[in-house]
């Protein structure tokens, strides 16, 4: 079966370029919300915010 026709490809179109784009911003929130977490969790940044809270009740 011969086809007469030429194999033409739409670069145009970009249907599921959105889906990528929001998959790799979740990623990269995840990724970052994970960081913020550690650092917070970490035994010097809680006493530099129990300090920073104590300040601020103090006045």
């Amino acid at each position: 079966m011969e086809h007469d026709r030429p194999l033409i490809l739409d670069l145009t179109d970009d249907s599921g370029a959105n889906t990528a784009e929001y998959s790799i911003v979740t990623l990269a929130a995840v990724a970052f919300a994970g960081v913020l977490a550690a650092v917070i969790s970490s035994g010097t940044v809680q006493g530099l915010l129990e300090g920073l809270i104590e300040r601020a009740l103090s006045l």
